[in-house]
Protein backbone atom coordinates (compact mmCIF):
# COMPACT_ATOMS: atom_id res chain seq x y z
CA UNK A 1 0.00 0.00 0.00
CA UNK A 2 1.29 3.48 -0.81
CA UNK A 3 1.84 6.08 1.87
CA UNK A 4 0.01 9.33 1.28
CA UNK A 5 0.58 12.53 3.11
CA UNK A 6 -2.92 13.84 3.79
CA UNK A 7 -4.15 16.39 6.25
CA UNK A 8 -7.68 16.13 7.61
CA UNK A 9 -8.76 19.47 9.09
CA UNK A 10 -10.05 19.18 12.65
CA UNK A 11 -8.81 15.59 13.12
CA UNK A 12 -6.14 14.28 15.45
CA UNK A 13 -3.03 12.67 14.03
CA UNK A 14 -4.19 9.17 14.98
CA UNK A 15 -7.55 9.61 13.22
CA UNK A 16 -5.81 11.04 10.17
CA UNK A 17 -3.63 7.93 9.92
CA UNK A 18 -6.66 5.59 10.00
CA UNK A 19 -8.58 7.62 7.45
CA UNK A 20 -5.57 7.88 5.14
CA UNK A 21 -5.04 4.11 5.27
CA UNK A 22 -8.58 3.45 4.00
CA UNK A 23 -8.62 6.13 1.28
CA UNK A 24 -8.72 4.76 -2.27
CA UNK A 25 -7.70 6.94 -5.18
CA UNK A 26 -9.52 6.15 -8.45
CA UNK A 27 -7.25 4.79 -11.16
CA UNK A 28 -4.59 3.39 -8.80
CA UNK A 29 -3.62 -0.22 -8.25
CA UNK A 30 -4.97 -0.02 -4.70
CA UNK A 31 -8.45 0.73 -6.02
CA UNK A 32 -8.33 -2.26 -8.38
CA UNK A 33 -7.14 -4.59 -5.61
CA UNK A 34 -9.75 -3.25 -3.19
CA UNK A 35 -12.52 -4.27 -5.59
CA UNK A 36 -11.44 -7.88 -5.08
CA UNK A 37 -11.43 -7.48 -1.28
CA UNK A 38 -14.78 -5.68 -1.03
CA UNK A 39 -17.67 -8.06 -0.31
CA UNK A 40 -20.42 -8.03 -2.90
CA UNK A 41 -23.57 -6.20 -1.90
CA UNK A 42 -25.78 -8.66 -3.76
CA UNK A 43 -27.64 -11.32 -1.83
CA UNK A 44 -25.54 -14.32 -0.91
CA UNK A 45 -26.23 -17.83 -2.11
CA UNK A 46 -29.64 -19.21 -1.18
CA UNK A 47 -29.88 -21.01 2.11
CA UNK A 48 -31.19 -24.54 1.57
CA UNK A 49 -33.80 -25.88 3.94
CA UNK A 50 -32.59 -28.57 6.31
CA UNK A 51 -34.15 -31.92 5.47
CA UNK A 52 -32.73 -35.35 6.27
CA UNK A 53 -32.28 -38.25 3.88
CA UNK A 54 -35.54 -40.16 3.41
CA UNK A 55 -37.71 -37.11 4.14
CA UNK A 56 -40.01 -34.79 2.27
CA UNK A 57 -39.98 -31.37 3.93
CA UNK A 58 -42.56 -28.68 3.17
CA UNK A 59 -42.40 -25.06 4.39
CA UNK A 60 -45.36 -22.69 4.69
CA UNK A 61 -43.43 -19.77 3.14
CA UNK A 62 -40.98 -19.31 0.26
CA UNK A 63 -37.22 -19.64 0.81
CA UNK A 64 -37.66 -22.48 3.35
CA UNK A 65 -39.23 -20.20 5.97
CA UNK A 66 -42.28 -20.48 8.17
CA UNK A 67 -43.67 -23.66 9.66
CA UNK A 68 -42.00 -26.85 8.38
CA UNK A 69 -43.81 -30.16 7.94
CA UNK A 70 -41.62 -33.23 7.67
CA UNK A 71 -42.84 -36.50 6.17
CA UNK A 72 -40.78 -39.68 6.56
CA UNK A 73 -40.69 -42.09 3.65
CA UNK A 74 -41.18 -44.97 6.09
CA UNK A 75 -44.58 -43.61 7.21
CA UNK A 76 -46.02 -42.57 3.83
CA UNK A 77 -48.38 -44.60 1.65
CA UNK A 78 -46.63 -44.93 -1.70
CA UNK A 79 -48.75 -43.97 -4.73
CA UNK A 80 -51.43 -42.45 -2.46
CA UNK A 81 -52.55 -38.84 -2.13
CA UNK A 82 -51.48 -37.18 1.11
CA UNK A 83 -53.35 -33.94 1.80
CA UNK A 84 -51.87 -31.27 4.03
CA UNK A 85 -54.02 -30.41 7.05
CA UNK A 86 -57.08 -28.33 6.12
CA UNK A 87 -56.29 -24.64 5.78
CA UNK A 88 -52.52 -25.14 5.40
CA UNK A 89 -50.36 -24.88 2.31
CA UNK A 90 -46.68 -25.10 1.44
CA UNK A 91 -44.67 -22.74 -0.73
CA UNK A 92 -41.22 -24.35 -0.65
CA UNK A 93 -40.03 -27.94 -0.41
CA UNK A 94 -37.14 -30.35 -0.25
CA UNK A 95 -37.47 -33.88 -1.61
CA UNK A 96 -34.89 -36.30 -0.21
CA UNK A 97 -37.09 -39.40 -0.28
CA UNK A 98 -35.17 -41.13 -3.06
CA UNK A 99 -38.48 -41.33 -4.98
CA UNK A 100 -40.34 -38.95 -7.27
CA UNK A 101 -42.88 -36.72 -5.51
CA UNK A 102 -45.72 -34.89 -7.21
CA UNK A 103 -47.11 -31.80 -5.50
CA UNK A 104 -50.64 -30.61 -6.21
CA UNK A 105 -52.49 -27.34 -5.98
CA UNK A 106 -55.59 -29.42 -5.25
CA UNK A 107 -56.03 -30.99 -1.81
CA UNK A 108 -57.36 -34.14 -3.56
CA UNK A 109 -54.36 -34.55 -5.91
CA UNK A 110 -56.65 -33.63 -8.81
CA UNK A 111 -54.84 -32.97 -12.05
CA UNK A 112 -57.32 -30.25 -13.03
CA UNK A 113 -55.23 -27.74 -11.05
CA UNK A 114 -51.48 -27.18 -11.13
CA UNK A 115 -49.15 -30.08 -10.31
CA UNK A 116 -45.46 -30.84 -10.70
CA UNK A 117 -43.27 -33.91 -10.15
CA UNK A 118 -39.84 -33.57 -8.54
CA UNK A 119 -37.18 -36.31 -8.65
CA UNK A 120 -36.17 -37.85 -5.33
CA UNK A 121 -32.41 -37.56 -5.63
CA UNK A 122 -32.29 -34.28 -3.71
CA UNK A 123 -34.45 -31.37 -4.87
CA UNK A 124 -34.61 -28.02 -3.09
CA UNK A 125 -37.42 -25.79 -4.40
CA UNK A 126 -37.29 -22.35 -2.75
CA UNK A 127 -40.64 -21.25 -4.20
CA UNK A 128 -43.38 -23.34 -5.71
CA UNK A 129 -45.27 -21.74 -8.60
CA UNK A 130 -48.54 -22.50 -6.72
CA UNK A 131 -49.80 -23.21 -3.20
CA UNK A 132 -49.13 -26.88 -2.47
CA UNK A 133 -52.08 -28.56 -0.74
CA UNK A 134 -51.28 -32.24 -1.30
CA UNK A 135 -48.55 -34.56 -2.56
CA UNK A 136 -48.04 -38.10 -3.78
CA UNK A 137 -44.85 -40.17 -3.39
CA UNK A 138 -44.34 -42.57 -6.29
CA UNK A 139 -42.73 -45.97 -6.57
CA UNK A 140 -39.48 -45.55 -8.51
Amino acid sequence: MRTWSITFPGRTAATATVLAATLLIPGTAETAHAAHRTPARAAGPPVLGACATGQLCLWAKPEFKGARRTHELSTLDINSCTALPAGTTAQSLTNRTGRPVTTYQSAECAETGEFQTYPGDGVWLPQSPYQVRAFKVWER
